[in-house]
């Protein structure tokens, strides 16, 4: 097996004893996962995560800062990485050769794990812009979230089927939030899990406007991505967002490495799914992050040791899914 040992720009903490004894020679002698940028779900995701798995497994965990899914599904695929955090839309894309990152090549080493929860795309303006719609962004400054993030992914198709002409920029959570605060952009939109830290914060300090997606926004993003589905941002989410907001979304998974030794891969399922309430204190968003939420990936292969898991509690995984 192959050792990957790559430079930590997360660290986590880990403890001296691990929670399991069994034969662990084939296991890496420390694990990076792709997560995406400071200010977004996955970051957040994938500290917890990472915390979780060198204190209960013994074993070193970094945080792999990274443009997003479209991204990650190239670095697991290549064994850069053995885990990452992916939408269904990039994997389902990047397995049927469509990814811009290494276009023409069909990724079939990409591995489910457990699914995390769904991430909505959202559109967020300061109130004193006058900005009401989507359609009024055309012509306007806005930012997309990186380049080979989900959100400028999908926004960008969105826009160019939808004829809408925005002057587009690419920088994460965080720096994307400061600059709406700063006037230098007029909208910000993002496709990040609930509620998005980013968009807390800049609710928090500013009044701003998140703008729903109307019927006809809705289908044109679906035409754009088959796993997009209906999605609300219930009333709440944000200070001073009073009312829920229509939006769409896409299902989050956990992949590995094919290479992923099967007892780690179970393991990771296994520490994922087996206590919802530690994981919810990682993210609100992992209140999503159930063993019966499987099926929201009908079309990668789940890995081995995650298949043990699944099967030890009473779920049969498909045989074209194995």
């Amino acid at each position: 097996m192959k050792t990957f040992t790559y430079a930590m720009l997360a660290a986590t903490t880990i403890a001296a004893v691990p929670a399991f004894a069994q034969d662990r020679a084939d296991w890496p002698s420390s694990l990076s996962i792709s997560t995406g940028s400071q200010g977004g779900t996955y970051f957040v995701w994938g500290s917890g995560l990472g915390s979780i798995i060198g204190e209960q497994l013994d074993l070193p965990t970094s945080v792999e800062i990274t443009g997003g899914p479209v991204q990650n599904v190239v670095l697991v695929e290549t064994g850069e990485t053995l885990l990452g955090f992916t939408t269904t839309g990039p994997a389902q894309e990047a397995m049927q050769g469509q990814n811009e990152l290494m276009p023409g090549t069909e990724a079939g080493n990409l591995r489910a794990l457990f699914p995390m929860y769904q991430t909505p795309l959202q559109a967020v303006v300061l109130s004193s812009s006058g900005i009401e719609s989507i359609s009024d962004l055309d012509g306007k400054r806005v930012n997309l979230g990186p380049a080979s993030g989900t959100s400028a992914t999908y926004w960008q198709r969105y826009f160019e089927t939808a004829g809408i002409d925005v002057n587009a920029s690419f920088a994460g959570g965080s720096d994307g939030a400061g600059q709406l605060a700063d006037g230098l952009i007029d909208a910000f939109v993002y496709a990040a899990g609930l509620p998005t830290s980013a968009f807390s914060e800049l609710a928090i300090q500013n009044d701003v406007t998140f703008l729903p997606l109307s019927d006809e926004d809705v289908a044109t993003f679906k035409e754009s991505a088959p796993s997009m589905q209906d999605f609300t941002i219930p009333a709440g989410t944000y200070e001073g967002q009073d009312e829920d907001v229509a939006s769409v979304s896409m299902w989050n998974f956990a992949i590995a490495h094919q290479d992923m030794p099967e007892t780690l891969a179970y393991e990771i399922t296994k520490l994922a799914l087996e206590d919802n309430d530690r994981m919810k204190q990682l993210h609100a968003s992992a209140v999503e992050t159930l063993a019966e939420n499987w099926d929201t990936n009908n079309f990668m292969p789940f890995h081995p040791g995650a298949v043990r898991y699944y099967e030890e509690i009473g779920i049969t995984i498909p045989e074209d899914l194995r």
